[in-house]
């Protein structure tokens, strides 16, 4: 299959990778050939097959970096077996730095996206606290007013229904509010814990295999452009340095921002509050007792937070304003009206 890609691949520096790959596995084979007393210097890869027939028409129409992900699936499986045997604990660590080089291939950032993302890396950045805000005013808005509204349909026929639906808001923002940081916490703390742990098995690697680790860096700068000569080079110098390279490998290797984790407790504070404030919308005209008028001014309000609560995502997002303001209007507008409904048809209900 590498060979196929590299046969097939119209980047030089790619088709090169794409090559060493196949030479690494040809030493692979070599080794299990030896120890098979088979001669390794008969040993080719396989010429033709179905399987190898489609990856390489794909490759030539879609390009090496849509099959990638089928190639990983069989670079985990080596490294999967090679870890678990006593024979090829070696091979494990060059498998693993094969699918590194793979996902760095695989990575390509269109230029004018990275620009967008620029504009708005304030949006998402932050440990998550912001992405929970905006998820929380989201939620506290569409879960309390489908909730109002369900009540409000429901309690249609009672003299004073205003009590009612205030009490059901005001239990719904809390319940929520509190359910949201909970479970807010809950996650950016496991994923913390996670984020951790594969930093210390990582600054484990960088100690007891420096070798190795280097390797894995020179396959990752030259994926990303540089020639085998630079990014030896590169990769020398970030490996003189145990914090750099520690802070490297963490980076490029697993993604992750080590300044950056997330914090548990602010992204549950962000989302408490946040849904406070979007579940509050509905309940206000309630909260200052506008009688009878409160129940179209709820809905009234609702609709323009969800417009504008759906609009400032799609910006954030790079996505059209009122497609994003429209689209949350039908989706939440949809979940109140079939809620008010079935309030209604089970206070009807009740009350016959």
């Amino acid at each position: 299959m590498y060979r196929a890609m590299a046969e097939v691949e119209p980047d030089a520096a790619k088709a090169e990778l794409f090559t060493k790959l196949v030479e690494a596995e040809m030493r692979h084979a070599s080794r299990w050939a030896e120890k098979l007393g088979m001669d390794p210097s008969k040993l080719q890869p396989s010429g033709g097959g179905l399987k190898l027939a489609l990856y390489r028409r794909g490759a030539s129409l879609f390009g090496t970096s849509r099959l990638v992900p089928l190639l990983l699936r069989g670079e985990a499986k080596d490294v999967a077996a090679y870890a678990s045997d006593p024979e090829a604990k070696d091979f494990a660590a060059e498998e693993r730095r094969h699918a590194m080089a793979l996902r760095q291939m695989a990575d390509g950032v269109d230029p004018m996206e990275a620009l967008r993302g620029e504009r708005w890396h304030r949006f998402t950045g932050g440990g998550g606290n912001l992405r929970a805000a905006v998820l929380g005013v989201n939620d506290g808005l569409v879960s309390n007013f489908s909730l109002v509204m369900g009540v409000a349909g429901g309690v249609a026929g009672v003299t004073d229904p205003a009590g009612f639906v205030l009490l059901a808001g005001v239990a719904g923002l809390l319940a929520g509010a509190f359910s949201m940081a909970a479970g807010e916490y809950i996650s950016v703390r496991s994923q913390r814990d996670i984020y951790e742990y594969q930093i210390g098995i990582e600054a484990g690697e960088l100690e007891e295999f420096p070798e190795e680790e280097e390797e894995e860096l020179v396959l990752i700068y030259q994926a990303k452009g540089l020639s085998e000569e630079e990014a030896k080079g590169v990769a020398a110098r970030i490996m003189s340095n145990p914090d750099v390279a520690l802070d490297t490998m963490v980076r490029e290797e697993l993604g992750l921002d080590p300044n950056d984790l997330g914090s548990p407790s602010g992204a549950a504070m962000s989302s408490f509050a946040a849904f406070v404030v979007g579940a509050v919308v509905p309940i206000f005209p309630y909260l200052i007792n506008l009688g009878a008028s409160a129940f179209i001014l709820s809905a009234a309000f609702s609709v323009v937070a969800l417009a504008l609560v759906g609009g400032t995502l799609a910006l954030a997002s790079g996505k059209s304003v009122y497609y994003g303001a429209l689209r949350m209007l039908v989706v939440g507008g949809a979940a109140a009206a079939v809620t008010y409904g079935i309030g209604r048809a089970i206070g009807v209900a009740i009350a016959g």
